[in-house]
């Protein structure tokens, strides 16, 4: 009797705890429904944000897929973009992370792929001509520009220029394709979507630019550097749409801002290849 009495005691228990797992899995909310690229896990994919996100909430639009990481700020308006939504950056407003994941921690080569599109003349937060920022991370490294990372455009309707600066633990170097060096990019400020690639290679120290998936011919050295080493933990902001300034009401260029859509931010620690690059391209990704 004794044993009988203790089964039906524990059948009931254990009926409970079922009963209990089964409410508190119905009760958990459920994950947003923001895009996700194939990338196994410590893939080289660090970071992608499409900014496809259709909630309310504009921090969960403008999630990392990765490793969800949620914006802290994103202030900017949704619009059409390249492929799904995008972001219309605006005058002294951009999106803002705490991190690029572990990108800068692992990254020893890298590539930085996105989508813009932007109309005529950049411009300073003052209204003069100036640069315009797509990506900055914000740094307390010491260096004289506050960052580890500048990448922007300047130019107008008829010709872009991308510059380029990495600041390591060891120094820095800057990555320009602008008029002193005969390489402003024709139409790159044209109001179309266009696509734009960095890769640096740590095995010859170059950096590659790519538009709409075309090399450029003017490729750029870091002397004999080799691979990049951030001091990540120095990293305090990661901005898209901005540079890493604070003068955000004067013509302070590195306080400038982005005007024109962004979509589709991607940033990965290996070189990839010209094949990849072209799907990213063809498939607008």
């Amino acid at each position: 009797m004794r044993i009988k009495k203790f089964k039906i005691i524990f059948k009931g228990a254990l009926a409970s705890m079922l009963l209990l797992s089964a409410c508190q899995k119905m009760n958990r909310p459920g994950y947003s429904n923001y895009p996700k690229d194939t990338n196994p896990p410590g893939g080289p994919l660090k970071f992608y944000v499409a900014f496809d996100g259709t909630t309310t909430n504009p921090l969960m639009n403008a999630v990392d897929s990765i490793r969800a990481n949620f914006a802290s700020e994103n202030p900017l308006t949704s619009i059409a973009g390249v492929n799904g939504k995008a972001v219309q950056g605006e005058n002294k407003k951009f999106v803002k992370y705490a991190k690029p994941n572990d990108w800068a921690d692992i990254s020893r080569s890298f590539t930085i792929s996105c989508w813009f599109k932007r109309n005529g003349q950049t411009k300073n937060n003052a209204g003069t001509n100036g640069p315009e920022y797509l990506m900055s991370f914000k740094a307390s490294t010491g260096h004289w520009s506050g960052s580890s990372l500048l990448v922007f455009l300047e130019g107008d309707n008829a010709a872009g220029q991308v510059k380029v600066m990495v600041a390591d633990k060891t120094s820095d170097s800057w990555f320009t394709w602008e008029n002193s060096n005969t390489s402003s990019i024709p139409g790159l400020l044209d109001n179309n979507w266009h696509h734009i690639v960095l890769t640096y290679n740590s095995t010859n120290s170059i950096m590659t630019l790519y538009i709409d998936g075309v090399a450029n011919s003017k490729t750029r050295a870091w002397g004999t550097h080799g691979g990049v080493v951030f001091d990540a933990s120095k990293i305090t902001e990661m901005r898209v749409g901005a540079g890493p300034g604070t003068n955000y009401d004067s013509n302070d260029w590195l306080s400038s801002t982005f005007k024109g859509g962004i979509d589709q931010v991607r940033m990965y620690s290996t070189v990839l290849t010209q094949a990849e690059i072209t799907a990213l391209f063809t498939g607008k990704l």
